[in-house]
């Protein structure tokens, strides 16, 4: 094989993936960018818990809805998966991902309740996984207008005081929300604005906080 032949064909087999794929990829350890100072908080207290598997990012409980900003500012399209912890106590656990944010006010978020993923009441159930589009379309709103819709139930739902991870597959016009590696989505929603890129954060709801790892960004053209 000439020289030249034979560095076009490594150069094809390193680069093909990327160009058939249009992505790159991001694996972001939330405990280092704390300790870098790369976290902007909204409303929250954060710190770092030292634990069996490496440190992970502790949110502590306040009132209203809280963010931490991550130093991500031009997600469009893609993946989002985040590896999180809540607890099994009722109003006290929101936990889930912030994305195209323009500020603390405006942006889209997805997020779980995981005391409701084993509850008896089957209407508590439909509220355990939810989207929403701020400030426009709240829980609230979306829940008294469109109730069902842009929430769901969980099925074979993680342990509530245990590990899980949720990934966003975000396109222009709807998102899909997957539970612990599921085949199917929890969720399928449109998207309620036309933001098209943004920031990514962590969110937590009203008088909650939330225990998370290692987030994964991968970003398609």
């Amino acid at each position: 094989m000439k020289k030249q032949t034979k560095f076009t064909y490594i150069f094809t087999l390193i680069l093909l993936p990327c160009f058939i794929f249009g992505q790159r990829q991001q694996a972001i350890d939330l405990a280092n960018l704390y300790k870098k100072g790369k976290l902007k908080s909204v409303n929250r207290e954060i710190k770092i818990v030292s634990g069996d598997s490496g440190g992970y990012l502790k949110i502590l409980e306040n009132k209203k809805e809280g963010i931490i900003w991550l130093p991500v500012n031009d997600f469009k399209n893609g993946t989002i998966e985040i590896e999180m912890r809540g607890k099994d106590v009722f109003q006290r656990s929101f936990i889930g991902i912030a994305f195209h944010g323009v500020d603390d006010i405006n942006y889209d978020a997805v997020y779980c309740r995981p005391f409701n993923f084993f509850a008896k009441d089957s209407v508590r159930r439909i509220h355990a996984v939810q989207y929403i589009s701020h400030p426009d379309f709240t829980w609230e709103k979306l829940r008294n207008e469109r109730n069902a819709v842009f929430e769901k139930e969980i099925i074979n739902p993680p342990n509530p005081n245990d590990w899980f991870t949720m990934k966003l597959v975000i396109e222009s016009t709807n998102i899909k929300v997957y539970i612990n590696n599921a085949i199917q989505p929890s969720l399928i929603v449109e998207k309620l604005n036309n933001r098209t890129s943004g920031k990514i954060g962590l969110f937590t709801g009203d008088s909650s906080g939330g225990d998370f790892k290692i987030i994964k960004i991968n970003y398609k053209k």
